[in-house]
């Protein structure tokens, strides 16, 4: 058994908070009535769905009737992707996104491409950053929808939205208005200040159990006058954008768990930083042949994706699990795969460094205590993994 449990996993989800699971608690008994429903309970669910949308917005910068609630990060993007792309097809089947994104993108632009719509999708470098020069260069007359992330899931990296937004803002001025940006900002959120106005995007995610609430709720920011083809029918909820009654106590959960996350945004910032860079510092020190992957200033403060030479990911994550330390090699969205993260490969790296990629990322709740034990346990396992490795032979001997 190990000696202790330390989640080092809060890019894949966070654990949820006792505040968030206390004010969730109440909405099941309480606000268990339909919120589509006109008696005095629906009107109580309704109430508890209207005083979450007013922090999810506070949280963005957005006006109370531009969030529409969904389920999650990845019926959000879809809604966004598929529905802006449907909506316009007469305006052009052209779309522009990056070669790092979310699954829950690259899926879609994959099966719209399918349908008839062309991608492109632009490289990010060594840096792990895409370049807005080849937002420029991309974009034609029947572009209609940019979607790029906000900040990388697996490396952490922030991408230049706000130039995008300005190229968007030109290309319209210039006559192109059907032209729209949409920003991934599931990562981001509670970890970045947001402010869609400030951003400049169209459209933008978030996802509830990111910012310690339950799984099960998430957000489309659509702003205002840009329409939308609804992908789930068979009622008017959310202003006829997204079907389906009202997950009230998940809603009212992330309503919580955003407020939270904008009052405690600089000192949660700072705490997961502190923890990050130690962390890195010793790992630095105590073990060698290792690889820092993507920017390391324009990155967000939790996270730190590290390769392992001469050692495979899926191993060293399980003896670190053994050892009761939780990480991931990726995307959670698109483990069980054996081959080597999309993510890692588009930094220009050989399959031997993207096989032995780790995401550490760090959450409100470490402590200084969590970061000596991590590093304790993963030295050992590494250590242990390579005087097994042929690879670590054949490099002895080049």
């Amino acid at each position: 058994m190990a000696e202790r449990r330390v989640y080092l996993d809060n890019s894949a989800t966070t654990p949820v908070d006792p505040r968030v699971a206390a004010v969730m608690a109440r909405a099941v008994t309480e606000n268990f009535g339909n919120a589509s429903s006109v008696h005095g309970f629906g009107q109580q669910a309704r109430a508890a769905v209207d005083r979450a949308r007013r922090e999810v917005a506070a949280l963005i910068g957005a006006k109370q009737n531009e969030v529409v609630f969904t389920s999650g990060g990845t019926e959000a993007n879809n809604l966004a992707i598929r529905g802006l792309c449907e909506a316009n097809a007469s305006h052009g089947r052209h779309i522009i996104t990056s070669a790092i994104e979310h699954p829950s993108v690259t899926g879609v632009c994959a099966e719209l491409e399918k349908r008839g719509w062309e991608v492109t999708r632009l490289p990010v470098y060594q840096n792990g950053i895409v370049r807005s020069e080849d937002v420029v260069q991309a974009l034609r007359p029947d572009t209609v929808l940019i979607t790029i992330m906000l900040a990388n899931n697996e490396i952490g990296t922030i991408q230049p939205i706000t130039q995008v937004a300005s190229l968007v803002r030109e290309r319209r001025s210039a006559g192109q208005r059907h032209l729209w940006l949409h920003t991934d900002a599931v990562q981001a959120a509670g970890r970045l200040p947001l402010n869609v106005e400030e951003l400049g995007c169209d459209l933008l995610t978030i996802s509830a159990h990111k910012l310690y609430a339950p799984k099960g709720a998430g957000v489309l920011y659509v702003r205002r006058g840009v329409r939308l083809q609804t992908q789930n029918v068979g009622g008017h909820q959310e202003r006829e954008r997204r079907a389906g009654t009202e997950n009230v106590p998940g809603i009212v959960a992330f309503g919580e768990a955003a407020r939270l996350a904008r009052e405690e945004l600089a000192q949660r910032s700072t705490h997961d930083r502190t923890l990050r860079d130690r962390f890195e510092l010793e790992v630095r020190s105590r073990i060698k042949e290792i690889v820092m992957n993507g920017d390391r200033e324009q990155r967000l403060g939790h996270l730190s994706n590290i390769s392992f030479r001469f050692i495979e990911g899926e191993g060293l994550l399980i003896n670190l699990d053994l050892g009761g330390v939780a990480v991931s090699t990726g995307s959670a969205c698109s483990s069980g795969t054996l081959e080597p993260s999309p993510v890692i490969r588009a930094l220009g790296v050989d399959d031997e460094v993207a096989r032995g990629s780790i995401r550490f990322s760090f959450g409100k709740d470490n402590t200084d205590e969590d970061v000596d034990y991590a590093i304790e346990v993963l030295t050992r396992a590494v250590q242990r993994l390579r005087a097994l490795s042929p690879l670590t032979l054949v490099s002895a001997t080049d």
